[in-house]
């Protein structure tokens, strides 16, 4: 039997092979989420993942990428391109409130402080779910046409204060080369669709996060005579609202949406004593790199002079975030008809975009890209009622890991098979 022949046999080999596993996944997915580890600190998960690696007879485990991620390199018995599916490892500084037998009690330091430790974003299904694919994959070595990269990556969530982590870390030291990787898949579970439900885009999926800092410096004073220093708290807050006229009024919403959120305000320490600075941080978000720039720019002009403008200085720090999660046109025209016959038709269609920000992104500016979302909030209770992904009460239905196992080996033996040559 050759699973190439055909994509209907494909498909019928990695069915099986998933339901064999499907206990299996549900197992790894609970002693990853009982025992969560943040960013830059996945030893054990990391270990955990080469173990199994190794244990199918990868061709090669390359261990310690950007701190703690895992790459495994999976040749085919024919010759062909090379084709990598991702999954981040990372949880949250959370602490968990769901009343699941498996639930974190984890706490790890975080920071300056202390925080409970949660896989609130659904990491732990990432993680188990690709483990699956890997031993489908490996399984069916012989008949893959190519190899596929397994990148198994820390610190999407950001890593903790002061250090460098995620994916610009992970190409940075290689993790698409060697073989050279030519395309690249990845998933997201999220609360917002049912399970089992599919959901992709073409072109822009999720946005930039660009996080800004600003202070405002005035001049101390008694609370009791203002007019004998400036206030930066008022300052502060025309600038607050000025902000939000930028994306009202400054952009063209009828191209891509944005967003500039301040969510941070901090000043003085006493009623009666007008400060001397004030200082806030927010976000910024958009869909399209020229649209950053202009908010970039936006947002310090808008700072500056109204500060100038009432006696003040601010000065604006704009950092780089996670650029645009942008998936591939051509790659998602082969990829969607491919979920469709994995899923069924009608559990797969086009999803809303996210403000939310992904660093998967970076892989997809050095190769083409496809990132989708598999849902996982039970059938019978509404999405709009359900736990976001981030919330400490944030639940995954397990009945649709098999999904994303299956969708993942599916795509990586097909694309293999459709750029084999």
């Amino acid at each position: 039997m050759n699973a190439s022949d055909s994509p209907a046999l494909l498909d019928v080999v990695i069915a099986e092979h998933a339901d064999r596993l499907e206990k299996q996944v549900i197992e790894w997915r609970r002693h990853i989420h009982a025992n969560p580890e943040l960013g830059n600190r996945e030893f054990e998960t990391a270990k955990m993942v080469a173990a199994h690696l190794k244990k199918l007879g990868f061709d090669e485990v390359r261990e310690q990428v950007a701190y703690t991620g895992v790459v495994g390199v999976l040749k085919g018995g024919k010759p062909g391109p090379c084709v990598a599916l991702r999954a981040d490892m990372d949880a949250l500084p959370v602490t968990e409130e769901t009343d699941v037998p498996f639930r974190s009690t984890v706490r790890a330091p975080w920071n300056d402080g202390e925080a409970g430790v949660m896989h609130a974003c659904g990491h732990d299904t990432h993680v188990a779910m690709l483990m699956g694919a890997a031993e489908i994959l490996a399984a069916m070595r012989s008949e893959l046409q190519g190899t596929v990269k397994f990148i198994f990556q820390p610190a999407e969530e950001t890593p903790p204060l002061g250090e460098e982590g995620g994916a610009r870390i992970m190409i940075d030291q290689g993790c698409m080369e060697s073989p050279k990787v030519d395309a690249i898949f990845g998933l997201h579970i999220t609360s917002k669709q049912h399970v089992n439900v599919i959901g992709y885009r073409s072109g822009p999926l999720m946005a930039s996060s660009d996080p800004f800092y600003i202070s405002v410096r005035g001049r101390q004073t008694h609370g009791a005579q203002p007019w004998s220093g400036i206030d930066p708290i008022v300052v502060g807050s025309q600038i607050v609202l000025g902000l939000q006229t930028i994306v009202s009024r400054r952009m063209n919403i009828t191209e891509e949406p944005s967003v500039v959120t301040v969510g941070s305000f901090h000043a003085g320490n006493r009623g009666n004593i007008i400060p001397d600075e004030a200082r806030m941080e927010g976000t910024i978000r958009s869909f399209d790199d020229r649209h950053r720039d202009d908010l970039h720019q936006c947002v310090h002009q808008v700072s500056t002079l109204i500060a100038e403008s009432g006696g003040a200085t601010a000065h604006v720090h704009i950092l780089h975030g996670y650029p645009v999660t942008s998936n591939d046109e051509d790659l998602t025209h082969w990829a969607v008809p491919v979920l469709k016959r994995v899923a069924g038709d009608g559990a797969v269609g086009i999803c809303p975009k996210t403000c939310g920000a992904e660093d998967f992104s970076y892989y997809q500016r050095v190769v083409p890209g496809f990132f989708f979302f598999i849902g996982c909030t039970p059938k019978e209770k509404s999405c709009k009622d359900a736990a976001s992904n981030h919330s400490p009460r944030f639940y995954v239905d397990e009945t649709g890991l098999k999904l994303g196992v299956k969708s993942m080996a599916t795509l990586a033996v097909g694309w293999l098979a459709a750029n084999a040559g």
